[in-house]
């Protein structure tokens, strides 16, 4: 990473950003808001819908130009003649129909979520956590309907392990997808994920890979892990990552209880 630039810093949020119980270190907040006050591009790359990812860069008082979201599926830009600042101006979709019903073979007993482009959600019984303000509950024939920009599913009687097994034999090769830390799995259009958004971001922006500094805690951020360090950049695992995030990243820092972001954030 060369020194003197202006560098675009791509963050997840939950288990990176704040803590799993949705609290805010101070020493994170800090940090991000030095880093933005410095001139560098920082910017959320997450999993999140931009209905709930549009609060934490509330709370950081971020204003990137671009966010990347719903898994690189949704990338907002700024825009201050929208309500909210931002427009839609990227959105990736997929006819959700056949993941759907190959899913709903292998976990009749999970729950279903699908976001179509304009960030309407339909969703099944048992989606109780989720956001669902701009939303709909509806029968399992009837989210098939519209293309969607992902797909979540729910199995929360499942342990971790016996989930990844499942999905792992599900063969959902036309598809992205990514699995979450408790029983659920993320699904976006095939090669569509948060390395591409953010590709697309650096280029608009552009910054040159070496510039580029990303730290994720989930298994979702693996290709944007990928794409940062081949690019030359950095990628920043959390301490309570998975193994198989902490082998292609480039450095692994402190759990997010330990402030490990803020430690990163706090040597450039």
């Amino acid at each position: 990473m060369s020194d003197g630039h202006r560098l675009l810093i791509g963050l997840d949020v939950d288990g990176t950003l704040i803590r799993l119980d949705e609290t805010i270190s101070e020493a994170v907040r800090t940090q991000v808001l030095r880093m933005q006050q410095l001139g560098h591009e920082v910017t959320l790359a997450t999993g999140r819908s931009w209905e709930t990812a549009a609060p934490i860069l509330e709370h950081f008082g971020l204003t990137p130009e671009y966010v990347v979201c719903a898994n690189g599926a949704l990338v907002m830009q700024r825009d201050t003649a929208e309500p909210s600042g931002y427009r839609r101006e990227w959105v990736e979709t997929f006819d959700p129909s056949q993941v759907l019903h190959t899913i709903r073979g292998h976990l009749p007993r999970g729950s279903y979520m699908v976001e179509d482009a304009t960030g309407f959600r339909r969703y099944t019984e048992g989606m109780t956590d989720w956001e669902l303000s701009n939303a709909e509950q509806v029968d399992f024939d009837e989210l098939a309907g519209f293309p969607a920009s992902r797909v979540v599913v729910v199995a929360p009687e499942l342990d971790t392990e016996e989930f990844l097994d499942i999905v792992r034999g599900m063969g959902l090769n036309k598809v992205s997808y990514s699995i979450g830390w408790t029983s659920w799995l993320d699904i976006a259009p095939m090669g569509v994920n948060k390395g591409t958004a953010l590709a697309r971001v650096r280029e608009e922006l552009g910054i040159p890979g070496q510039d580029v500094l990303v730290a994720g805690d989930g298994r979702n951020d693996l290709e944007m892990f990928e794409w940062a360090v081949a690019g030359g950049g950095r990628a920043i695992a959390m301490g309570q990552a998975p193994d198989e995030l902490k082998a292609v990243a480039s450095e692994v820092t402190g759990t997010v209880d330990d402030d490990g972001l803020a430690k990163v954030l706090a040597t450039l």
